[in-house]
């Protein structure tokens, strides 16, 4: 399926947004996801199911001192 990750248009086989951060190596627990201008809680990351061409936002939380 074709979506939009950051800007970059991609095809990817997740079919959920957990499938889709574990895809693309990332730790759910570091990022706050956005799919098509609506955010989207953890706890609903393995439920929530993508569709041909969503726009996802994907923002890493950073440590610093």
């Amino acid at each position: 399926m074709r979506v939009k990750v950051n800007g970059t248009e991609m095809e990817v086989r997740a079919e959920t947004l957990m499938e889709l951060l574990e895809e693309l190596s990332i730790n759910p627990q570091r990022v706050a996801v956005e799919v098509n201008l609506e955010i989207v809680r953890k706890d609903r990351f393995s439920e929530y199911k993508l569709k041909e061409g969503d726009s996802i936002e994907i923002v890493n939380f950073v440590g610093g001192g």
